[in-house]
C-alpha cells in the first residue's frame, strides 16, 4: 500500500532561478542552494529535490500536487512574488480546492487542500 510521496526530483536548467522560485513560495532549503548541482527542500513530511540538467530538453511530464494549509494564501503569495499561476483557486468536483502554477523550467505544480 502506498502511504505517500517521500520525495520528487525535478530536472531544472538553472539552479539559481529555480531556488529563487521555490523559496519565494515558502519552500525551506535543507541541502544545496543557488550554486549547487542538487538542492533539496522540505515539502511537508517529504522533499522536493532539484537537479541541474542544463543540456536536456523535455516535454510535458505531468504535475506534482502539494497539499498546503491555505490555497488562497499561497496563491496571493505567488502573485506577490510576481508569478502568474495558470489558474485561480477553485473548488473541484473531486473534493479539493486548488490552483496550478508552472515553474521556470516548465514543471506543472498544483497546490491543493481537501475541502471540508
Amino acid at each position: 500500500m502506498i502511504e505517500g510521496i517521500s520525495a520528487i526530483t525535478l530536472a531544472i536548467h538553472d539552479m539559481r532561478r529555480a531556488v529563487h522560485f521555490y523559496r519565494s513560495l515558502g519552500f525551506e532549503i535543507l541541502h544545496g542552494g543557488e550554486a549547487a548541482p542538487f538542492t533539496s527542500f522540505r515539502a511537508g513530511t517529504g522533499y522536493l529535490n532539484l537537479t541541474v540538467q542544463p543540456d536536456k530538453r523535455w516535454s510535458w511530464w505531468g504535475r506534482v500536487i502539494f497539499y498546503v494549509a491555505d490555497v488562497d494564501a499561497l496563491y496571493e503569495r505567488a502573485l506577490a512574488a510576481g508569478w502568474q499561476p495558470s489558474t485561480t483557486p477553485r473548488d473541484a468536483e473531486w473534493g479539493e480546492r486548488y490552483f496550478h502554477l508552472t515553474d521556470l523550467d516548465g514543471h506543472e505544480l498544483s497546490f491543493a487542500r481537501p475541502l471540508s
